[in-house]
This record gives structure tokens, C-alpha cells and sequence, in this order.
């Protein structure tokens, strides 16, 4: 054997190897990841649809934060990397839509309900005029400055005469999971909260709730859109499509969300 071949030869069989590496290792293996930021009351509805899609998509990775929408609105314009953003008020994607953060057209998806609901009450039994007895004692509610879901609450107990004699009883939650929260743990009597949360398994077997009168609030028509970082990403629209599809709606659908319109090209 040549002696002076012996380090060209080793060069060139670590290039082999790094090659190898490259084309076998984990990272090859690693499929595409996006994030995703939605409003609290998809967080069972949406983590059924997430778990479904992922099915299709093994390999690749869809992370889910749930918050206040108009707090997720905020970040998205300070510059936020979410890929998708699910308002539970479609007035918040428009606006960033406007503003050109979006990475084509807003979407509606769904449109919310609030219900009473408590857990050591029969909430079946109760109206909004019967929270000005302060006998009920704490109410809870999402902040209206920030959550559609509070802001839709504090429209109601308007509507039914009972918001200023709530005041000094009202709780409120950074969003509509917390402000369940605090009802299920006793921190609150009562509270309102939305439908698609009252109905999940562990908050049914814990109490019991009443439908709002929808003419009482403003609808919670609730809409999504892809950002701008989403631009590039085959799974973010894999993803946005995959909302539109019947699975999808079907368990929107169960947990109490009304739904638009199919598209006349789906």
C-alpha cells in the first residue's frame, strides 16, 4: 500500500461518512414542524383535530398554544413565529389581515356560543337576571378588554340589566379556559363560559350549564388566517385545509360550534 495515499484516502472517507450521516442520520428523519396559536375555547376541540391530522402526517410536528386571542393578536404584530393564529373573534385576523401580516385571506371556521355553567349550582335553573342576587355569590367571566368570549359575556349581562350590580362579584380569567377554571375549582359560583369548553367530558361530569340567549350579544363569528411565516410551509396549508374538511368540522360540530358554509369548490 502507498504510504502517501493513506490521507487522501482518510479525507475522503470522512466526507463519505459526514455524507452518510447527513442523508441517514436524525435529522433526515425530521419532518416539518409548525406552531399554532388559537383562542382557549378550541383547546379540546382542537387538540381532537390536531391528533387526527397528525395521523395523516406522521413525521411532521403541529404545536398548539392556547391564550386569550387578543393577546395572541398582539404578539403576532410585535413579531411572534406562529404559523396559523384561530381567533374566537374574526375581527382580530382581519385586522392583521389589513395590516399585511397575513399570508392570504382570513377563514371563517366557526361560530361560538356562552353558556352559564357552575359546578355547585344547577345552572339549568338559572337565568342571568338571577346573578344580581348576591346570595349567588362570585361570577367569573373572561376579560372583556382582550377576550371575545368575556367581552360577549359582559354584552349579555348588559342586555339582561344584572352588569352593574355584578361588579363587586365579578372574577375575571386572562381568558375563557382560566375563567372555567375558576368555577371548576370553587373560586367562582358561577360562570361564563363557552359552550365547546361545558361540554367536554371532565367540566360535564363536574356541573351543569345553560345556553345564553345568542340575540343577547353580539356573535362570536371566529376566524383564523396563515401569517406571514407560514409562507413556504407545505404543512401550515396542509393544515388550514385540513380545517375545512368533514372530519374536522365533525368535531366542531360535536363540541358545540356552529359552522359556515362549505365552499362551493370543496
Amino acid at each position: 500500500m502507498c504510504l502517501s495515499n493513506l490521507p487522501l484516502r482518510r479525507r475522503v472517507l470522512g466526507a463519505l461518512l459526514a455524507l452518510a450521516a447527513g442523508v441517514f442520520g436524525p435529522h433526515a428523519a425530521a419532518g416539518e414542524r409548525i406552531t399554532v396559536a388559537a383562542a382557549s375555547d378550541l383547546k379540546f376541540a382542537l387538540d381532537e383535530i390536531v391528533a387526527e391530522f397528525g395521523r395523516a402526517h406522521p413525521g411532521d410536528t403541529v404545536e398548539v398554544v392556547y391564550g386569550s386571542s387578543g393577546k395572541f393578536a398582539t404578539q403576532i404584530r410585535q413579531g411572534a413565529p406562529f404559523d396559523l393564529y384561530f381567533s374566537a373573534d374574526i375581527a382580530y385576523p382581519r385586522a392583521l389581515e389589513t395590516e399585511g401580516l397575513a399570508h392570504g385571506a382570513t377563514r371563517p371556521y366557526a361560530l361560538g356560543r356562552i353558556v352559564l355553567w357552575s359546578a355547585t349550582r344547577d345552572a339549568r335553573m338559572l337565568e342571568l337576571k338571577d346573578l344580581a342576587d348576591p346570595a349567588i355569590g362570585r361570577i367569573a367571566i373572561a376579560n372583556p378588554r382582550h377576550a371575545p368570549y368575556g367581552k360577549r359575556a359582559e354584552e349579555a349581562l348588559r342586555a339582561a340589566g344584572v352588569w352593574e350590580s355584578v361588579q363587586p362579584r365579578l372574577v375575571q380569567g386572562e381568558n375563557i379556559a382560566q375563567t372555567a377554571q375558576f368555577v371548576q375549582t370553587g373560586n367562582a359560583a358561577v360562570g361564563i363560559i363557552a359552550l365547546s369548553l361545558a361540554l367536554n367530558p371532565t367540566l360535564a361530569a363536574q356541573g351543569g350549564y345553560t345556553l345564553i340567549d345568542a340575540g343577547l350579544h353580539e356573535p362570536l363569528e371566529q376566524g383564523f388566517m396563515l401569517t406571514r411565516a407560514a409562507a413556504g410551509k407545505p404543512l401550515a396549508t396542509a393544515f388550514a385545509e385540513f380545517i375545512g374538511s368533514e372530519s374536522a368540522r365533525a368535531v366542531l360540530r360535536r363540541y358545540g360550534f356552529e359552522l359556515p358554509a362549505v365552499s362551493a369548490g370543496r
